[in-house]
């Protein structure tokens, strides 16, 4: 009885030295299973960056001329094509004008009889047989004839339709046979001018008061003249090669659209752009020794952007930033954040709030590169 007591204190003894051993092992391997966790950190440093502000414009070539009829007529020919390059002087357009020219046979005549009238006058004034107011009537119906005739050459003139400027035809609206007129709503062809293009955009009064507050120059003038370049997105997304200049301003808001409007203008050698072109006008924006993170070291919680800060124990912090800016895949801060503090740069989904970490510190530089694009659309 005795050794069978002593037995089952044995056995229990062994069982509570082994359990004790594997609790043991078991809080070692957990303690190796789970280290500290390691992100990347960097420590904030002031940078130079340039962002845009961006507007929708409108492009139209530096010379528009709506080419119209001065007469009606029938268009008789067409010696232009669209998108042709013309000379001002060229001839565009012939209106048919026969029955103008029997016109001006029949004022001709006219023009004879009152000539000879006045001929057969003068004489008989000489002499004092007829007073000098038949002479001067005769003379007045003279001047009347060859003004009318006059009129009736400078409306056969106009059948012929010439340039007005050098330029390319844009859209031909009316073809040979067309009955046209001076007034028809749409011009028979605009010839525009387009070595160089205007760029049309506009600003809010907000943004047009930032303008004048921050441009350099004592006027609008000197403002613009201070301006730098900007730049023109065309369509398809891609930076037009040639750089612009803000030339003009109405410099007054519209009351109904509430913006003021802006032009610039770009040289277009190789006329890839055009009239009713669209686009975007680029305007830089330079943020000098600006506090800046990448996009990517940043969450966003309930409206606020946040990042992770990282405290003299390792331990990271929750922190709300103000935004001044976007550029590229950057934030311009305001506010929230100070030069040489610590911040974690990836892996913000893994992070949580009071985390101690293994920081693994990066260069600020690295961080801020922009990531390639490995696919366009």
């Amino acid at each position: 009885m005795k050794k069978d007591k002593l037995r089952s204190l044995l056995a229990l003894s062994i069982f509570l030295v082994f359990t004790s051993c594997n609790k043991n092992k078991t809080q070692n391997t957990a303690a190796v299973a789970d280290p500290m966790p390691s992100f990347p950190v960097t420590q904030i440093h002031a940078k130079t960056v340039t962002g845009y502000q961006e507007y929708p414009t409108s492009i139209e070539g530096i010379v528009n001329s709506a080419v119209r009829a001065k007469v009606s007529g029938y268009l008789q020919k067409v010696f232009v094509d669209e998108g042709e390059k013309v000379r001002k002087g060229q001839i565009l357009f012939t209106l048919e004008t026969q029955s103008l020219s029997q016109d001006a046979h029949a004022a001709q005549a006219r023009i004879h009889v009152a000539q000879v009238e006045v001929d057969k006058l003068i004489p008989l004034v000489e002499k004092n047989i007829i007073s000098t107011v038949l002479l001067e009537t005769a003379k007045a119906n003279l001047a009347q004839e060859k003004a009318n005739y006059s009129s009736i050459s400078a409306r056969i003139n106009y059948g012929t339709i010439r340039s007005q400027v050098d330029g390319n035809v844009g859209a031909i609206n009316f073809r040979e046979g067309a009955l046209v007129s001076p007034s028809d709503q749409k011009a028979l062809t605009t010839v525009s001018d387009i070595s160089k293009v205007y760029a049309f955009f506009s600003l809010n009064e907000s943004q047009y008061l930032d303008f004048l507050q921050n441009t350099k120059g004592e006027n609008l003038s000197e403002k613009l003249t201070n301006f730098p370049a900007v730049n023109l997105i065309l369509a398809n997304g891609s930076l037009y090669a040639e750089k612009g200049k803000i030339e003009t301003s109405t410099e007054q808001i519209n009351q109904n659209t509430g913006t003021v409007s802006f032009r610039a203008v770009f040289k277009n050698p190789n006329q890839l752009v055009t009239n009713g072109n669209s686009g975007t006008i680029q305007i830089p924006v330079i943020y000098e020794n600006a506090t800046i993170i990448p996009q990517k070291a940043t969450y966003e919680q309930q409206r606020n952007i946040m990042v992770f800060k990282l405290d003299k124990q390792n331990k990271v912090v929750a922190s709300i930033v103000e935004v001044k800016a976007t550029v590229d895949q950057l934030y311009v801060i305001a506010a929230g954040i100070n030069l040489e503090d610590h911040i974690v740069v990836s892996g913000i989904g893994k992070v949580k709030n009071d985390m101690t970490i293994s920081p693994k510190v990066v260069s600020f530089d690295e961080t801020i590169k922009p990531i390639a694009t490995l696919f366009k659309n």
